[in-house]
């Protein structure tokens, strides 16, 4: 194979990762479906590498399939997980801490931390319909070539997922808003001010907290804004050399929790009509890599 050849083909990484990393929620997995994508790629001789004529959508096609399998998968896998399960956060740009600049996220609406915890909630063959289709603008008989149906079929699956996605998700508020809000709450959370967080939170408010069994964290949602409120104040008088950063969390405002220089909390913060409506603590140090430098 020619450099050039080589430089296109490793070109597609990116577009690899986003739409592995949008299907599965986890960066370590779609790293590794993308690795999978490529040594596929490369088990096959130039000849056959040659009749392909279009590599980056076999590439995409590839990995898609390969996707589809471990969503499969990964449903009993999370039955054993310890706890809640969140997808993995990740940070702006310039704010990873390790890996490939090749990998990423582009940070749009399809990775807020809200519309990945959609994506968890639908069937496989849905995700993936609707993912290809409404996020990377592929055409259905394409969709149906890659997910097994019709395209009729995975019209309807999008069409589902899209219902799912408008039930869920409230009118957002412009950002400005949601960033004084954000603000707000670290200062009432630094302050240690019950009654401030309460008015800041949302009275169904919901935190969930994810440690994965490595670390301790909240086995089960914390729901309401005074348990919540009073459980932040809690943690802040345990951890007296805890610092809470602002920082953009999968493209929205959210909070980065130290303690003694080491992140140790990403927080990925959910606001509708003025309030803080979901927390997704993630605390398990192996969904922190980019937030760490740690491999």
């Amino acid at each position: 194979m020619t450099d050039p050849d080589l430089s296109a083909i490793m070109s597609e990484r990116r577009q690899l990762i986003n739409l592995a990393y949008r299907l599965l929620g986890s960066l370590a997995d779609a790293e590794d479906v993308v690795q999978e994508t490529y040594a596929r790629w490369y088990a096959m001789s130039p000849d056959q590498q040659d009749a392909i004529a279009s590599p980056g959508a076999w590439l995409m096609k590839v990995a898609s399939r390969i996707c589809l399998d471990q969503l499969g998968s990964a449903r009993a896998r999370r039955e054993r997980y310890v706890g809640e399960w969140i997808p993995e956060p990740v940070p702006e740009p310039t704010e990873w801490r390790t890996g490939d600049p090749a990998d990423r996220i582009t940070l749009d609406e399809s990775v807020t931390m809200a519309f990945l915890v959609v994506l968890e909630s639908m069937t496989p063959a849905e995700r993936v319909a609707f993912v290809l289709h409404d996020v990377f603008g592929y055409p259905f008989p394409e969709v149906a070539e890659i997910v097994g149906r019709t395209a009729a079929a995975c019209r309807q699956l999008a069409s589902s997922a899209r219902r799912r996605i408008r039930s869920t998700q409230a009118a957002a508020p412009p950002a400005a808003e949601r960033s004084g809000i954000v603000r707000d709450f670290k200062q009432a959370w630094e302050a240690k001010d019950i009654h401030a967080l309460m008015g800041l939170l949302d009275p169904d408010a919901t935190v969930i907290g994810d440690g994965g069994g490595l670390v301790s964290a909240e086995l089960r949602p914390v729901e309401g804004s005074e348990r919540i409120a009073r459980t932040l104040v809690d943690i802040a008088g345990l951890a007296p050399g805890m610092t809470i950063l602002e920082r953009t969390v999968n493209g929205q405002p959210g909070l980065v929790v130290q303690h003694d220089g080491s992140t140790v909390t990403v927080m990925a913060i959910d606001v509708a009509g003025g309030r803080i409506r979901n927390i997704w603590a993630v605390r398990n140090p192996e969904k922190l890599r980019p937030w760490t430098g740690e491999s």
